[in-house]
């Protein structure tokens, strides 16, 4: 869209059906995030559908309006990813908390994300443009100029959605097939996980093989790398090195030899701990790098503010006009009362109590929202899960020292998380829509108008979705996994309790993380493989390898061609089987049961068979395209 003429951007039709994609994609986000510990990026499916959409009703001048739906709608992911992360803790911890402290502690955090974000836009999409891959954005971008060329892209990712959410949906509700493979099913493979501690273990559903396609091969091996160190070296040492030590579950409960311990046992009480403070360091690592960016990007604001730029005027190019930095010095302003106000009234109700709680929002928010945006213009991925386990850790410890401590301490630290948690969300998501708005001529003051629409809307739904799937499964191993709950958990329980934090594994993380970065191995995607079970890390290599061999074979064109045609069924997969699986689980919350019939060794083979023809499914129908395509 040429810089110097007006287009069609925020209509009735743009915003009514972003804010349509918000509420369906907060919904899917959310239930995968708390079953795999990954929240989707939510920007190229709704960019598909958006392109599919303004197709099929043959709009004109239509880019501009699929922007707007795109950057409402992919409010959702950064929402629920600071939701879901921090919040269902408080369930998994047995205690309570109302609709209105979710719903607040994910809108005010969101609206916080934005406002931090716009000073660094000009920085980060126009001062280093060439300098950051942006790896989402850039394929989101082709999305959305691909559909401006007809709607035939949108058949294979409809198909794709279809396939994904059936398959998923028949494996969460009737479970005709193992979710998950191991090795135990093997001649050996018991003898070796009870004596050696070793096991190994793939989840078979399509939307973690799609997620891993997008993520690429190389990510993809460094995160199973982590995992791989886990629980093939540190947990079997710990298990054959310490097997008389004993493990204390919790008070009053027998100890544990810890060679009577199953390897997922010891990963719960030792291994996981290592990789909480490999994710901390990983983020402390990632700030000092980001310190240089930081001063940058607020010279540039500080330029605006005080008038020596034209970019406050109103003759600027519409592809260059933010919100007035006057507004956004005076938003923010605004925000942080209804922070404080928030802290005092709904959370802590002590004055003194509530400062600090704020002080420890504001500071870390700034700190790291130039950490999240780097790192998804990087590697399309934001380390948000590494950096609100370090905001936890500090908001324990500073609230523990004013006085703060027990289950109130827990629930204010929590929400605390939340706060900093989606603020560093969004912001890493919004660097994204800017970024595609820059490319394709979007013009920046619009789409950060109407985001805070988008964050409104989203956190409405994606705190119904949280206390609804608490009802129908529960966060635990029998349930939802919510892995980075159940890590903050394991962070601010002992420190509230007065326990005492197992400091001795988060310092060996901490020195893997810096052993990592020693050897150029990016520090926070190993830490996340330690940290998140194998099992869902695994399946991420495989479709990255999928990816990669996607884009090896042919000319640049072809493969590219390949390329973009794999992402569309990836993403399908994604969005049909995190949607299935909300169905899936309204389906439980109504009282729906169903008893497989087929014993575990069965499940196990018709697993792998089902599995394997849905690999064979997304590699031969990424290599059907061609140039005429």
């Amino acid at each position: 869209m040429a810089p110097d003429k007006e287009y069609r951007e925020a209509t009735p039709w743009s915003v009514s059906w972003g804010l349509i994609m918000a509420v369906v994609f907060s919904a899917a986000a959310a239930y995968l995030g708390l079953k795999v510990g990954q929240v989707i990026e939510t920007a190229i499916p709704i960019a598909i559908i958006a392109a599919g959409m303004s197709n099929a009703s043959k709009r004109k001048n239509r880019l501009g309006e699929n922007i707007i739906m795109q950057s409402i709608g992919s409010a959702s992911g950064g929402i629920v990813a600071g939701a879901i992360f921090t919040l269902p803790a408080i369930y998994i911890l047995g205690l309570s908390a109302s609709y209105m402290q979710i719903f607040l502690s994910s809108l005010l955090g969101g609206a916080l994300g934005i406002l931090m974000l716009i000073p660094f836009r000009k920085y980060f999409v126009s001062e280093m443009h060439g300098k950051y891959p942006f790896p989402e954005a850039t394929a989101t971008t082709q999305v959305l100029i691909s559909g401006e060329s007809g709607a035939k892209q949108a058949k294979p990712l409809i198909l794709a959605a279809a396939i994904g959410g059936i398959y998923d949906f028949l494996l969460s509700t009737f479970g005709w097939w193992s979710e998950t493979l191991t090795t135990r099913i093997l001649p050996y493979g018991e003898v070796m996980a009870d004596k050696f501690k070793a096991v190994f273990k793939i989840n078979t559903g399509a939307a973690l093989l799609g997620l891993g396609y997008i993520v690429g091969l190389r990510y993809s091996v460094i995160i199973c790398a982590g995992s791989i160190f886990v629980w093939f070296i540190l947990i079997p040492f710990i298990g054959m090195a310490f097997p008389d030590m004993q493990y204390i579950p919790e008070a009053g409960v027998e100890p544990v030899r810890v060679g009577d311990m199953s390897p997922e046992s010891i990963f719960a009480a030792y291994a996981r701990y290592i990789g909480i403070g490999g994710i901390a360091m990983a983020g402390l690592i990632g700030i000092i790098r980001s310190w240089s960016i930081i001063s940058g990007a607020l010279t540039l604001a500080c330029r605006e503010i005080k008038g020596k730029t034209s970019a406050i005027t109103e003759s600027v190019l519409r592809t260059e006009r933010d919100i007035a930095m006057k507004h956004i010095v005076i938003s923010l302003l605004i925000t942080f009362v209804a922070i404080l106000l928030f802290l005092y009234f709904g959370v802590i109700s002590n004055l003194v109590q509530t400062l600090v709680a704020f002080a420890v929002i504001a500071a870390i928010s700034f700190l790291f929202t130039t950490v999240a945006a780097n790192a998804i213009a990087i590697v399309g991925t934001n380390p948000v899960s590494g950096m609100t386990l370090m905001t936890m850790i500090i908001a324990s410890a500073v609230l523990v020292g004013v006085g703060i401590e027990g289950d109130k301490g827990m629930i204010a630290a929590l929400i605390i998380g939340c706060v900093v948690c989606t603020a560093l969300s969004i912001s890493g998501s919004f660097v994204t829509d800017l970024k595609i708005g820059y490319w394709l001529g979007a013009t920046p003051k619009k789409q950060e108008s109407w985001k805070f629409l988008g964050v409104l809307v989203s956190a409405l739904t994606a705190g119904g979705v949280i206390m609804i799937l608490n009802k129908a499964y529960g966060y635990s191993e029998t349930g939802l996994a919510a892995p980075q709950a159940n890590a903050m958990v394991a962070v601010i329980k002992p420190m509230m309790s007065g326990e005492g934090a197992p400091w001795a594994l988060y310092l060996t993380g901490a020195g893997i993380a810096l052993l990592a970065t020693l050897f150029k191995v990016p520090a926070l995607a190993f830490a996340l493989g330690m940290f998140i079970p194998m099992e869902l890390n695994a399946p991420l290599v495989i479709g990255g390898a999928i990816s990669w061999y996607v884009g090896s074979r042919g000319d640049n064109k072809l493969r590219k061609i390949r390329q973009e045609r794999g992402t569309l069924l990836a993403s399908g997969f994604i969005a049909g089987g995190a949607l299935m699986g909300v169905v899936s689980a309204t389906l439980r919350f109504c009282g729906f049961k169903y008893v497989s019939p087929f014993g575990d060794n069965t499940a196990q083979i018709l697993g792998l068979t089902a599995y394997i023809a849905l690999i064979l499914y997304l590699l031969f129908e990424s290599r059907k395209a061609k140039q005429s395509d």
